[in-house]
């Protein structure tokens, strides 16, 4: 199906013909903004480069094709289009939440501000009437970008559970004998721990951005296109458990080898290619419940005739006043990042954690280091974890301090409550605790309080994020500290301060409380030399 290409109104350069003038302001509107969004395309750059994100080059590439499809359903844009005014307005928004996101160094707040700052130049170009029309492309660049750090960890965790859940089931209706412990699936002879790589976010992601093109190329009622991209999230996630749960059942009869190597990403890859078949035949059965069905080849709108010509409109985008002033906003915004001083660091001077006591009270210790992938996950650029105890005495007192050096561009603090789970831990009770430390010179704080259990083995689970004069127990909370803080004080540095000790079985969850209070009261007085107060 082909659709004419006619203009509204004849023009001096007509639809296709050139405009110097107005491809020179666009060409320097794109140039302008290059410094104000860097960090955001370095950041992209690097995202891309990660399996859960690898589909973010073709994004924009959809959200182009998207937009020109519309572009041709409608004629040439009217010179005297009126209401340009909201799309400066928005132009100036993306461009303050830019200079916001440059000044706190966060990436991900600056590519969002990009996203707004292209719906501005696409209102502040066609106008406010028709420049909403094509905010579906604008959207759709969503799916380019990575999440924020803490949603990430905290879906991903969440994924790896509903995942391992569902896939043993899978095993068990297969006859295998299996259980399920934290993340990790106990077969009797072979473990397997679904990680975070097997979490179905590198096919969330791209599942979700196809459902969405899948739904506005799709032909038929409203309800039907929020079917097909409502159920993208559960079909993904259903899909890899199925996907986990065949790993689980080859290797109970075929030996381990079969959760490793060229297998395992095919079946990664058969996944995708069902969830989108699946997809397919939706659309085919939603078609079939409607009055006048059409076959699947109607029903999906893939015309690409005729692109050529409506991208080479670019050409003849007009000069107008707003398209100046988008100019003039950006270059300025940009101009004033480059030439303006950053604000100045606060020192941090500090001692390595190696150098934390080993002995403190007569309490002795032993450090043990973390396992690769976990210190990988960790990013931390200074880490302790010892294991405390007095002579004489069994029970023992874990510290772990997490030190980062900045807390954004990709780093920050991973929240026990979103990793305990994984490591088989269930979380029997967490609850918010006030600490008084003034005797030894730490203050009152609130910290974390944790009873963690797996199997008979149960833990207390003291923790809190310190920093930058703050010890805070909401992982929310010092994340939106860390952002006011990169502004007021210019650090993001903090760390994770975490205490745990085992509820022996001869010993009440007091007696053990007691004795990590205790060993808190020793050890707290030495931390500031470590982590910056």
């Amino acid at each position: 199906m082909t659709h004419s290409i006619h203009s509204d109104r004849p023009t001096a350069t007509g639809a296709g013909g050139l405009n110097p003038a107005g491809f020179a302001l666009f060409a320097a509107l794109l140039a302008a903004s290059v410094p104000i969004f860097w960090i955001g395309f370095v950041s992209l750059a690097q995202a891309w480069s990660t399996a859960e994100y690898s589909h973010g080059p073709l994004i924009p590439l959809v959200s182009l094709y998207l937009f020109l499809r519309e572009l041709r359903r409608m004629p040439s844009p009217d010179s005297a289009a009126r209401l340009r005014w909201p799309g400066l307005a928005v132009v100036a928004l993306a461009l303050a939440v830019a200079a916001l996101g440059n000044l706190m160094r966060v990436p991900d707040i600056v590519t969002y501000a990009m996203i707004i700052w292209v719906g501005g130049v696409v209102l502040t170009v066609f106008g406010w009437d028709r420049g909403r029309r094509h905010m579906l492309p604008v959207v759709h660049l969503v799916f380019m970008l990575p999440l924020p750090q803490i949603l990430y960890w905290k879906l991903t965790i969440f994924l790896q559970w509903v995942s391992s859940a569902i896939g043993v089931w899978f095993v068990s209706l297969m006859g295998v004998a299996v259980y399920l412990e934290g993340n990790v699936i106990d077969l009797g002879v072979y473990k397997l721990q679904v990680a975070e790589a097997c979490s179905g976010l590198r096919y969330l992601f791209p599942i979700l951005s196809f459902s969405y093109l899948f739904a506005i190329l799709y032909r038929g009622p409203l309800w039907h296109k929020l079917v097909l991209l409502l159920s993208a999230a559960p079909l993904t996630v259903l899909m890899n458990s199925v996907r986990i749960g065949v790993i689980g059942v080859l290797v109970d009869r075929y030996g381990i080898e079969q959760a490793e190597g060229f297998l395992h990403f095919f079946e990664g890859w058969v996944i995708f290619i069902i969830c989108v078949l699946i997809l397919f035949a939706m659309a085919i059965g939603l078609q079939r419940l409607t009055p006048s069905p059409m076959p699947l080849a109607d029903a999906i709108d893939l015309d690409f005739e005729g692109f050529g010509t409506i991208l080479a409109r670019i050409f003849a985008i007009r000069a107008t006043p707003a398209l100046l002033g988008a100019v003039l906003l950006t270059a300025a915004a940009s101009l004033a990042w480059q030439t303006l001083p950053a604000p100045p660091a606060a020192p941090t001077e500090r001692d390595p954690l190696i150098l934390f006591p080993r002995e403190i009270e007569g309490w002795q210790s032993y450090t043990v280091g973390l396992e690769p992938d976990v210190a990988r996950v960790l990013a931390a650029d200074d880490y302790l974890n010892a294991f405390y105890q007095r002579p004489g005495e069994d029970d023992i007192v874990n510290f772990f301090v997490a030190y980062y050096n900045k807390q954004t561009e990709g780093q920050g603090i991973h929240s026990p409550e979103v990793c305990l789970p994984t490591g088989g831990w269930e979380v029997f009770s967490l609850t918010e605790v006030p600490v008084d430390m003034t005797e030894v010179g730490y203050g009152r704080f609130t910290a974390i309080r944790a009873v963690i259990q797996k199997g008979l083995a149960r833990q207390i689970v003291y923790y809190w994020f310190e920093g930058r004069g703050k010890r805070l127990s909401n992982d929310v909370h010092a994340k939106l500290s860390v952002l006011h803080d990169s502004l007021t004080l210019g650090r993001t540095d903090g760390a994770l301060v975490r205490y745990v000790t085992p509820i022996s079985a001869n010993e009440t969850e007091a007696d053990a409380e007691a004795r990590l209070l205790e060993f808190m009261r020793h050890s707290l007085p030495s931390l500031p030399r470590f982590v910056p107060f």
